[in-house]
């Protein structure tokens, strides 16, 4: 049996001290390297001087790990793929940084992966990228001779064309993902935006069974959207931890109906837009203003970079002045935290939750809307209201689908919501539980491989 080799930006295996604390793609990995005996490969988080790899093996999975220096997280990390990729890929080019040295960091800690990692490679392997931080890494891997089947994976957007030629050198980027024989996209959306340019750009062709052609390279292009691991958060949302941050939840609302948001503290969430469209509905339904609270929770993230450390000035004076003007001495309108919960407690706060508000900009995927679906009781379940422009509102048609940028769209979907009745309410989650149960993260994690062992098969 083939071993699989992960390589993704940051490693989640479990560790000693990580105990339960996976996320869902953490468990998928995890649970296939224990099939497969593999290994994942990535940085440590840590800065150090050199790229020594540091191996470490728990609960059946092998990690390897490498610092990086304080130059390479600036120009790789906080650079190129925060600065420059991921807002053009989110379609904030009036975000993106175009700088020489970014560029340059990120291609030289791509090689330094490919240098690390090619020792360890074994001829059968199946090797796996995962994302945007290492798009160039299966052609350097390839240049060390690896003739192995590779597989690449972008959790993020694919931009459309007209906003991917911005970025310089955009052509060899495109380019280095024919290196791998499959390339996987989260929706339909993302992969008919990557023909369009191999296509329109490039001159590749389309062929039969989601083959594209570039020259004397085939590959595979798939649209494989990631799921959660949902047999496990639906027991977590029956279990102790969450039943009691649940208990929290309803006393402390004293009856108001709870509207959620859980997001990373990041400008593609549309979190500012999210508070104006409460604030709208607070100002259409004056009546109605002490009958809900939203909880906001927004764990801060990337703050070396400047955009980062803007949006959190910009939430923190919206958060403020809302409360400011409609508070009243037993009821603020806004909970706003910058703190992060672990998934079971979380659990429980989507359980809590009449509304599940996710309003992202532009989204890969979104796995709390997922999270929020699960988390529900399916005798009395809350209702999600979802950005159309979240890759998950393709799976999920029976959620109230939004245009995040109109006030008035996000308020009248907070208050048809809550006048949503019960057999509604039901009627809908079902639909949106099936699918979240049906096509977890499990299913993702088999569907790619499966392409990826299909494509050796073929070759």
């Amino acid at each position: 049996m083939s071993r699989l080799i992960v390589i993704s930006n940051r490693v989640s295996a479990p560790t000693a001290n990580s105990g339960g604390a996976q996320g869902g793609l953490a468990v998928a990995l995890t649970a296939a390297l224990k099939e497969n005996a593999g290994i994942w490969f990535g940085w440590s988080g840590e800065t150090g001087p050199n790229h020594e790899l540091r191996f470490a093996t728990y609960d059946g999975v092998t990690s390897a790990t490498t610092d990086l220096s304080a130059q390479d997280i600036e120009e790789y990390y906080d650079g190129y793929a925060n600065r420059t990729l991921w807002p053009l890929f989110h379609y904030r080019l009036d975000l993106t940084e175009f700088e020489r040295e970014f560029q340059g960091g990120y291609e030289r800690v791509n090689r330094a992966f490919a240098d690390i990692v090619s020792p360890h490679l074994e001829g059968d392997d199946l090797v796996w990228v995962h994302d945007y931080h290492l798009i160039p890494l299966g052609w350097l891997l390839r240049q060390h001779g690896h003739a192995n089947r590779m597989g690449f994976f972008l959790h993020i957007p694919w931009p459309p064309t007209r906003l991917l030629v911005a970025l310089p050198d955009h052509r060899r980027l495109v380019e280095s993902l024919f290196a791998y024989d499959v390339v996987g996209f989260q929706t339909e959306e993302w992969l008919e935006s990557f023909r369009h340019y191999v296509t329109h750009e490039m001159d590749g062709t389309l062929g039969p069974d989601d083959e594209i052609t570039l020259g004397a390279r085939t590959i595979r292009a798939i649209a494989c959207p990631i799921g959660v691991d949902a047999k496990e958060f639906i027991a977590a949302a029956n279990g102790k931890a969450a039943k009691s941050a649940q208990m929290r939840m309803l006393e402390s609302g004293v009856g108001r109906s709870l509207i959620v948001g859980v997001d990373r503290l990041d400008y593609s969430k549309g979190l500012e837009e999210r508070f104006a469209g409460y604030e709208r509905f607070l100002q259409k339904n004056p009546d109605r203003r002490a009958l809900v609270y939203m909880l906001q929770i927004a764990p801060p993230s990337r703050s070396a970079v400047k955009s980062y450390r803007d949006i959190r000035e910009h939430l923190d004076a919206m958060s403020g002045r809302i409360n400011g003007e409609y508070a009243n001495i037993d009821w603020v309108p806004i909970r706003y935290v910058n703190q992060g919960y672990g998934r079971d407690v979380l659990a429980g706060v989507y359980r809590a939750a009449r509304i599940g508000l996710v309003t992202p900009l532009r989204d890969g995927m979104n796995l709390v809307a997922k999270e929020y679906v699960a988390a529900q009781d399916p005798y009395d379940p809350g209702v999600l209201i979802l950005s159309r422009f979240a890759g998950a509102a393709a799976q999920l048609p029976e959620a109230l689908l939004i245009n995040p940028y109109s006030a008035d769209d996000i308020a009248d979907a907070i208050d048809r919501a809550l006048r949503m009745p019960r057999a509604e309410r039901r009627e809908r989650w079902q639909a949106m539980f099936d699918n979240v149960r049906t096509q977890d993260v499990i299913w993702w994690r088999r569907r790619f491989t499966d392409a990826l062992q299909a494509a050796a098969l073929e070759a």
